[in-house]
């Protein structure tokens, strides 16, 4: 079945003529002055203008082609999308940076894929919890029970930690499984005894902050208690259904670990499950009325106080079927001169939803628009090179797989950079800038940026210089403030940077009518406004690429 789609794919690749495929747009230059001596030509100016919309069409007709069957990360459609931008590095100029690989382009890496198989139970107390009717996942993850197991419940309180407050002191809960109610401590008033101090007033309501924390003391998984009755559970667990039993994938070799209590997204190695209150009392040992019993003594002594029940021995089994997968990033890297020992990573991710009920995901805005912006800033980039006036630091052009499934691409990179972390001087990131979302109308020429002033303040001037002096678009940054709802700071690639201390900017429209829908398409891309958008990111790029000083790392923000 798959080999007249490669055959579809491979043609489809060549069709496009070599013009429209690799050539950039020939343009004047214009310079000021009349008669005298002739004003120097603003560079910066002459290649962004190489970015044109008629480029962009040409190349995400391929990238949000049917034949690329929406490039799910591992699938074969995936596999046709990297080889065909490969070709565009290639035909570009870039070199392959890659050691150790059968393509210098490509960094090929394994994740896990696992899918729930039916059987799976927790019992305690002789009574058994059927998954997917009082228990199951915080999102799709690999299974750490694949054989009946002895659970080891541990109650840790609220499973938070701060300042001196903390539900872990006292508790071994390594190698074991922590059972934690949702919220957070509150006193007699109901007010919450852990200020904002800074962060999010929601900061605890997370489940995956617990999971975090819970990790970083050692323990094997962690069990969310909800006040939802069974029934009320099931009729969720219901509702949820499909997603529940989405594919799972993990990444068996994440490199060195970054404990993150921060981050929006799964900690990997850690078993996260909600319970309905029933379940949950149950493992913690306890009655509804003890724990209201021990909830009002910890908010009278305002700190965490001794539970005066014992977590019970219980059993659990969660099976699945588990295989591994190949998947690969894209790189391609253009060397720079007196300073090509630093680089500046350009990136975005190719990867979408794939196939999904005989229709197909084709992503053009997610993140296809994305990908060929990182193709024209690379065509642009490359040319300046070739006519005498390349960018002083090297500028690594990454396309990352697997961000559609948990940022896996970036985390890999991060944690296995072909070009060292410690010379690395900022990563622009973009993902979903070819449409107008919801919250703008048509006729507004705009571009929301997350991140550009949590790490470096003078990343966030060089952005506005470079805006103010040359596109002139309207800088939303309604995702960047702390305690932002949808959380997009954590929700793309440029957060793996970011989690290490690399300054970033992510560039994105925010989510429209067809996020993660089949009507993602190339003909609702506005390829204008996607020119308009991947020209700040160069001009961003240019400065960032030639200035004297590499930029400060001087701030740290929420």
């Amino acid at each position: 079945m798959l080999k007249p789609l490669v055959l579809a794919a491979l043609l489809l690749a060549g069709a496009l003529p070599a013009a429209a495929q690799n050539a950039p747009t020939k343009i004047k230059v214009k310079t000021k002055g009349g008669a005298g001596p002739t004003a120097a030509p603003d560079l910066s100016q002459t290649y962004a203008a190489l970015i044109q919309p008629a480029d962009l069409r040409a190349n995400l007709t391929v990238v949000a082609s049917d034949a690329f069957r929406g490039r799910e990360t591992g699938q074969p459609g995936q596999k046709l999308a990297a080889d065909y931008l490969v070709q565009q590095f290639a035909e570009i100029g870039l070199q392959g940076p890659v050691t150790g690989s059968d393509n210098p382009y490509l960094q090929h890496f394994q994740l896990g894929h696992s899918t729930y198989a039916p059987g799976g139970y927790l019992q305690v107390n002789n009574r058994r919890y059927d998954y997917l009717n009082e228990w199951f996942s915080y999102g799709p993850m690999p299974s750490p029970f694949l054989t009946e197991t002895a659970l080891q419940p541990v109650f840790a309180g609220f499973g938070v930690e701060q300042g001196a407050y903390s539900d872990y002191a006292g508790l071994d809960v390594k190698g074991r499984d922590v059972v934690v109610i949702m919220g957070e401590p509150q006193d007699e008033r109901g007010r919450k005894l852990l200020k904002p101090l800074g962060r999010k007033a929601d900061y605890w309501d997370s489940g995956l902050r617990k999971a975090a924390l819970a990790k970083a003391h050692g323990a094997r998984s962690i069990f969310l208690m909800t006040f939802a009755p069974a029934d009320a559970f099931r009729k969720q667990t219901t509702e949820l259904g499909e997603s529940l039993r989405e594919p799972a994938f993990s990444l068996p070799d994440p490199g060195p670990e970054i404990i993150d209590t921060v981050a929006e997204n799964i900690p990997p190695g850690i078993g996260v499950y909600f319970t309905s209150q029933d379940l949950g009392l149950a493992l913690a040992g306890t009655t509804l009325n003890g724990l209201i019993d021990y909830v009002r003594a910890l908010g009278r002594a305002g700190r965490p106080v001794p539970a005066g029940f014992q977590a019970p021995m219980a059993t659990v089994f969660l099976p699945q079927n588990q295989q591994p997968l190949t998947t690969e990033n894209v790189l391609g890297l253009l060397e720079g001169s007196d300073k090509k020992d630093e680089v500046l990573v350009v990136s975005a991710h190719y990867d979408h939803l794939g196939v999904k009920h005989d229709t197909i995901y084709n992503g053009a805005d997610d993140d296809g628009s994305g990908t060929v912006g990182v193709l024209a800033l690379a065509r642009a980039f490359t040319q300046a090179k070739k006519d005498g006036h390349g960018p002083r630091r090297s500028i690594l052009f990454v396309l990352m797989t697997g961000e559609e499934e948990g940022l896996f691409g970036s985390e890999y990179y991060t944690a296995h950079p072909v070009l060292p972390l410690a010379s690395t001087i900022a990563d622009l990131n973009i993902d979903m800038v070819g449409r107008t979302d919801r919250k703008h109308s048509a006729k507004r020429h705009f571009v929301c940026l997350v991140g550009s002033d949590k790490l470096s303040s003078e990343l966030h001037a060089i952005s506005e210089a470079a805006n103010r002096d040359y596109t002139h678009l309207e800088l939303d940054y309604r995702y960047n403030v702390p305690g932002e709802p949808e959380h997009i700071y954590y929700r793309s690639d440029h957060y793996n940077f970011a989690r290490r201390k690399i300054p970033v900017i992510f560039y994105t429209t925010g989510e429209h009518a067809d996020y993660h829908r089949a009507t993602d398409d190339v003909e609702k891309i506005e390829f204008d406004k996607l020119a308009e958008r991947a020209q700040l990111v160069f001009h961003t790029a240019w400065v960032l690429a030639n200035r004297e000083q590499r930029i400060v790392v001087d701030s740290n923000k929420p």
